[in-house]
């Protein structure tokens, strides 16, 4: 059984104070929240308010996680775009105001992956909204940098929250089965997303869905099986506009989008990973429709252009004028 994300970051990780769930309540690591940084950017798509949320960075040793690449290829291909092979991965989220809605597409890392993450909250609150008003989460998969801030200890971050989640991926997750079969290494990564998840499963808060669903007006769900077992795609449409949310699709853009068959560590399944993201990025380049990531550097949201025998990331153009969302 390949490493999960967590698995994989936490060895990663560098200079980063890591906490488990168990220790956590006692020694939770002071997160870093600069007044610098901008923790949120706002766009429309159609008649939706959106806003990109960061939970902040983490560095990770893309020689050590990405697979299937050519010899000196991920070196070569970072160099290119003048970064050395240790990469500030973004840990995004995303905010939709639908209506009197409020859904949050993934819910950020919470206190496992130390102080330059766990910020999401603080984001949130610089748009104006307080966990207790989110009604509705998306989770993209189980993870826990997608399901970590969930709770906080025993405390639901999102008490008044409906998470909807690919019946796959529970079925994965928090089976016990899946944790006795798994290595030993392994166990505590299927109780930290028992940790995070089960509290709402418990409240009858968490709601599944099988394959594509169209789950509220305007969005639905997209299987994106590989990385995960229940790995899904959400897509947002209004007014002949779409924005397709690729969850943990692409990790490390600079080297995934010139060549969509290198994969990384954590794919629960490369081959099936490698493959929906081949097919997702032709998608995205047919149908010129806006795209947003996870882990694509902050706010993570843009087009795929064709070049050569890959793809090439063209970021959303930043724009400071006088919308306010409300």
């Amino acid at each position: 059984m390949k490493r999960t994300f967590l698995a994989a970051l936490l060895a990663a990780a560098v200079a980063t104070t890591v906490v488990t769930p168990v220790a956590a309540e006692a020694a939770a690591p002071v997160t870093k929240v600069s007044r610098y940084q901008a923790g949120y950017y706002h766009f429309k798509v159609g008649d939706f308010e959106v806003a990109a949320l960061s939970d902040g960075t983490l560095p990770i040793p893309t020689l050590k996680l990405l697979t299937n690449a050519r010899p000196g290829e991920v070196k070569s291909r970072l160099a290119d775009t003048y970064q050395t092979t240790e990469v500030d991965a973004s840990v995004n989220a995303y905010l939709i105001r639908a209506g009197d809605r409020l859904i949050l597409m993934d819910a950020g890392t919470g206190e496992l992956y130390g102080p330059t993450l766990n910020k999401l909250e603080a984001s949130l609150k610089a748009v104006g909204v307080t966990p207790e008003q989110i009604t509705d989460i998306l989770i993209t998969h189980i993870h826990t940098d997608h399901t970590g801030g969930l709770m906080d200890g025993k405390r639901m971050v999102f008490p008044n929250a409906t998470v909807h989640i690919e019946q796959k991926e529970v079925a994965y997750w928090l089976n016990p089965e899946n944790r006795a079969r798994a290595p030993e290494a392994a166990k505590k990564y299927f109780d930290q997303a028992s940790a995070k998840v089960q509290p709402y499963v418990d409240a009858g808060k968490v709601k599944t869905f099988s394959g594509p669903t169209p789950l509220f007006p305007g969005i639905s769900s997209i299987p994106a099986p590989g990385h995960t077992p229940g790995h899904t795609f959400y897509a947002l449409e209004s007014k002949g506009e779409k924005l397709v949310f690729w969850g943990d699709l692409v990790h490390v853009a600079e080297v995934q989008m010139p060549n969509p068959a290198v994969t990384i560590e954590f794919d629960v399944d490369p081959k099936a990973a490698a493959a929906t993201r081949k097919k997702a990025f032709a998608d995205a380049v047919k149908g010129r429709y806006w795209v947003a990531a996870d882990h694509i550097s902050f706010p993570g949201v843009g087009h795929l252009r064709r070049d050569g025998a890959g793809y090439r990331w063209i970021p959303m153009t930043y724009v400071n004028d006088h919308y306010e969302a409300k």
